[in-house]
């Protein structure tokens, strides 16, 4: 297709839309606000309630970290017009795809078991009911609107709900928190080589940094490309390349900035209440249960229905990001703004890997020992998909001219390595 077919850069810079900064937030804000899922909650939650402010300096460093790996995901979604397992089965051997895609989608089932169960019990601290009952719902309910609402308003119901992390900003205005201490807890931190500790901290990078979200911003690029007005891969449309990657670098930073910032608040809360009245908790419910007493009423529903908001945005990342790691895998049709008679494997995936978690939480089912697992597969996994997609990026094969150099370079290695620390660091006894 000659290049006269697609948008011209000088339309999108002159174009008001284009130019509002709300409107460029999009792959990059969904992608960081579903980081912080019920079970991130949990984790952060009980990091805040144990140690109290004692680890909020692992949010603030997490925080460039994360940024730097999914630019580079974004990029190779941007530059290469193929998501991150197309582009792996285009460079490298099979057994590491398949291998890579299968750890990813085990460990995103049990994810979304995870986040299921914990949204369920939230949904029932509000409303009497059989939890169960509430975790089918939300599951067939998530599942209906990836696959019959159209792309475009989807995108937006994706981006707008992003909002529901505002609770943890407003809850953490409603208790007590002493801010001196705080920024004396940020600016000098007291490290503990303590095993109990050294695991918390393995348990918020983990959190905070996972394939599934590398996979899904990728692929979100390629869907912003194929949304109207149709656009090419920067590799065709070079002059195209400084607005777009200036809105990808944006989008990004405010992304991971919102997921880091809520899980900044979401662990000042806990050290602020729970820390200081010697309550443990093991689950986000638990979170939501513990903090009435000391932060009110109208502080526990806003924590809990938060905890139910940022499920409904993270499921569909958990789920879409598995269905377009097997798609790029097994060269299916791919793509949310696709009807389901043009990509049925796709959407299959998307069910199966739903009401799959649905299934796990009718078992005996520990979401704590459940959370383990999934953060060791995370770990595991994100290791060597981290090295690939430095590999990738790096390379003039793949990316052309806009292969990553310099800062961001730097930037993603230096991701790398403190996962490949985190990773090792999971089968260390506490």
């Amino acid at each position: 297709m000659s290049d006269e077919k697609w948008i011209e850069p000088e339309s999108e810079v002159r174009d008001p839309v284009e130019r509002s900064w709300i409107r460029r937030l999009g792959p990059g804000l969904v992608t960081g606000a579903a980081d912080d899922d019920p079970s991130g909650i949990g984790t952060y939650s009980q990091a805040g309630a144990k140690f109290g402010f004692a680890l909020l300096w692992v949010v603030l460093l997490a925080y460039p970290l994360m940024t730097a790996i999914q630019l580079v995901s974004a990029r190779i979604g941007r530059v290469t017009g193929k998501g991150l397992a197309s582009n792996m089965r285009a460079h490298y051997p099979p057994w590491l795809l398949y291998s890579a895609v299968a750890l990813l989608v085990i460990a995103n089932v049990i994810n979304i078991a995870a986040d299921l169960a914990a949204m369920g019990a939230a949904v029932g601290l509000l409303v009497r009911g059989p939890q169960h009952l509430y975790v089918v719902a939300l599951g067939v309910f998530s599942v209906v609107l990836q696959i019959f609402v159209p792309y475009d308003r989807y995108a937006r119901i994706l981006k707008w709900s992003a909002l529901s992390l505002l609770a943890y900003v407003a809850v953490a205005f409603i208790v007590p928190v002493p801010w001196g201490e705080v920024a004396r807890a940020v600016v000098l931190p007291r490290i503990s080589l303590t095993s109990d500790y050294l695991t918390m901290i393995v348990a918020v990078l983990g959190t905070t940094i996972s394939p599934y979200l590398f996979f899904w911003q990728a692929s979100q690029e390629v869907e912003e490309m194929r949304a109207p007005p149709v656009q090419a891969p920067l590799r065709r449309v070079p002059r195209e390349a400084p607005a777009q990657l200036r809105r990808i670098s944006f989008d990004t930073w405010v992304g991971m900035g919102v997921s880091n910032g809520v899980a900044f608040f979401i662990m000042l809360t806990a050290a602020a209440t729970l820390h200081l009245h010697h309550i443990d908790v093991k689950t986000s419910a638990d979170a939501a249960r513990a903090l009435e007493p000391f932060a009110g009423r109208f502080a526990y529903v806003l924590f809990t229905l938060g905890i139910v908001g940022t499920g409904l945005l993270a499921l569909p990342v958990l789920a879409g990001s598995a269905a377009y790691a097997a798609a790029g895998s097994l060269r299916w049709r791919s793509g949310l703004a696709l009807h389901l008679t043009l990509a049925r494997e796709f959407y299959a995936v998307i069910a199966l890997a739903i009401l799959g978690g649905v299934s796990i939480t009718f078992m005996h089912f520990d979401p704590i020992r459940a959370l383990y697992w999934s953060a060791v597969i995370n770990g595991v996994t994100a290791v060597p998909i981290m090295i690939v997609m430095m590999l990738m990026s790096r390379s003039r094969r793949v990316m052309g001219q806009f292969a990553v150099r310099g800062v961001l370079a730097w930037g993603g290695w230096l991701a790398t390595g403190v996962m490949a620390v985190a990773a090792i660091g999971v089968f260390v006894p506490a």
